[in-house]
């Protein structure tokens, strides 16, 4: 199977992946369900809504600073860096995610869709305000601050820049995911149930226009029943397989 997956890659105009927290878990950051997910630990309702915020903005910020501090420390593993250098070697045209870990930027991809927003981004609750604290440096006193955050412009109070349950989806990334999805004749689905919609609607866009879909996962997903090929196992260790597979296929030029 995973060389039917190389060949369609190999063979591919316009490959795009669509990736979700499986991809991260090698790199040591927790996925949301299963066990040993964050809502085992965490009600969804008491960190991560919109009203939870407006409750209790210490707890809800107490939450992000300790996922702040995981995904700081971690670093790309091989599903990220095949990623890269698919993109590098001109195959791989975007990542769209569902992660908000920035470790497909960290990896190398230039062309990335951020569906659910980015865990080092922060942003005012009233005014335009927005800041990347990892690119501004100022991450690492960000999280020693005891004090809720506050807007330097507006002095309102700050939030992270994620989609919490029960918002939509930034309307750009959307637009711009569904777009390259429509385009697409090969997606790679890696590491994501594929329960979470609208972000899970892009691999059906690019099966409904008659391209490939190839799964990258652990155990069967939402997705499993319409792709054309599924590769069971880590993502890490099946990517590389995989990029060896491709660039065999690319220099033999007859798969």
């Amino acid at each position: 199977m995973i060389e039917e997956a190389a060949k369609i890659i190999a063979h591919s105009r316009f490959l795009i992946a669509f990736t979700g927290a499986g991809v991260s878990a090698e790199s040591g950051i927790p996925t949301f369900r299963g066990r040993g997910g964050l809502w085992e630990n965490y009600r969804i309702e008491e960190v991560a809504t919109p009203e939870a915020f407006r409750r209790d903005p210490n707890l809800v910020w107490a939450f992000y600073k300790m996922r702040m501090k995981i995904m700081k420390d971690a670093k790309p593993n091989n599903a990220h860096l095949v990623l890269a250098e698919l993109e590098k070697m001109g195959i791989l045209r975007a990542v769209i995610t569902q992660n908000i870990d920035n470790l497909h930027k960290e990896a190398g991809n230039q062309h990335i869709v951020e569906l659910h927003g980015n865990i080092h981004r922060v942003k005012c609750t009233r005014c335009d305000y927005m800041e990347n604290l990892l690119e501004s440096g100022k991450l690492e006193d960000f999280l020693k601050e005891k004090n809720l955050p506050k807007c330097p412009e507006c002095a309102s109070l700050l939030r992270p820049d994620v989609v919490w349950f029960g918002e939509p989806l930034p309307q750009e990334a959307l637009q711009k995911a569904f777009k390259l999805a429509e385009g697409a004749d090969v997606c790679l689905v890696i590491g994501t149930s594929a329960q979470v919609f609208p972000a899970a609607y892009v691999p059906y866009i690019v099966k409904d226009n008659g391209g490939s879909v190839i799964e990258v996962n652990t155990k069967e997903s939402g997705i499993t029943p319409i792709v054309d090929v599924f590769l069971r196992g880590k993502a890490g260790e099946v990517m590389q397989s995989l990029l060896v597979k491709v660039k065999r296929c690319l220099e033999n030029k007859k798969c």
